[in-house]
């Protein structure tokens, strides 16, 4: 079992769940509402940690995706965008959850538009964070996801990957390259993260059985109102992406905020926020039987 560092955020909201295959990490914070937040690829539930203070009134529901953060995969092939959107909804029936919303940011929103899908009760909305609901363009397309399936083959591949990227000047170069700026301590966690060999192997593996195609076919009928907020400095997922996507759901709106980078939520929570809170507020009315707790 992996071992949560003392001062990871938000530490105290922390529990495992030994829920089949996974052994999750899941934080939880609050009452009300339950409202499910997943991140995107690299990433673990840290990601929200400044966004939670500024979403009072509903209980934050937040794992870390299965084999990245502190969620030990119980197989490694079940990394992919089906696998993974199936597990969250056994994880949710294992703990009563019921979420009138899932937030997720760039991979973690196509998994929670597949967990609408497949969920028995529908979330009342779906909220992307620089959704990545599209390919990558060219070359780099056919490319990417057969480098990540070479790479994830290998033993050895996930402690090479660790040594090259952990320093601190890389992890930083890693970053501004999605267009976000962070505080040292936002940068520090995901150097802590890059240094842990499980996770990279869990990320090149989420990278590798990736296979969006046939959710993005079906966007136009997937019906669950969506809010898909898109920041125009974001250099991973282009802000056309979540504006293209926009136009194909059937129910979804589209808000843009300027200046910020693919870590909008990290860089600016209380801009984010302030697109989120009006869109939740109608998904009010399906509390949780379960509370936090203490």
């Amino acid at each position: 079992m992996q071992l949560i560092p003392p001062n990871w955020p938000l530490r105290h909201h922390s529990r495992r769940i030994r829920c089949r295959p996974h052994d999750w990490h899941v934080q939880i914070i609050g009452q009300g509402p339950d409202v499910l937040l997943l991140h995107g690829a690299g990433a673990s539930a840290h990601s929200f940690h400044p966004l939670v203070p500024e979403l009072p009134g509903y209980r934050l529901i937040i794992p870390d995706l299965p084999g990245q953060g502190f969620t030990r995969a119980g197989g490694m092939h079940r990394l992919g965008l089906d696998a993974m959107a199936d597990d969250l909804v056994t994880l949710c029936a294992d703990q009563d959850w019921r979420p009138v919303a899932i937030i997720g940011h760039s991979a973690g929103a196509a998994v929670a538009l597949r967990m609408a899908e497949v969920l028995p009760i529908s979330p009342h909305g779906v909220i992307g964070i620089n959704a990545a609901l599209g390919p990558f363009d060219g070359f780099a397309g056919w490319l990417f996801p057969k480098l990540a399936k070479a790479m994830s083959a290998s033993p050895f591949v996930a402690a090479i990957v660790t040594r090259m990227a952990s320093k601190r000047k890389q992890v930083e170069s890693l970053l501004k390259g999605t267009g976000s700026q962070l505080s040292g301590e936002g940068v520090a966690l995901y150097q802590r993260l890059v240094t842990d060999p499980r996770h990279i192997e869990g990320t090149l593996g989420m990278m590798a059985q990736w296979q969006l195609e046939p959710l993005v076919e079906r966007l136009a009928q997937i019906m669950v109102p969506c809010l898909l907020i898109a920041s125009d400095k974001d250099r991973a997922v282009p802000a056309r992406v979540s504006r293209d996507a926009a136009k194909v759901l059937g129910r979804a709106r589209y808000h843009e905020i300027a200046g910020y980078g693919h870590l909008v939520h990290e860089e600016a929570p209380e801009r984010v926020a302030e697109a989120i809170l009006p869109f939740l507020a109608t998904t009010r009315g399906n509390l949780s039987l379960v509370r936090e707790p203490g």
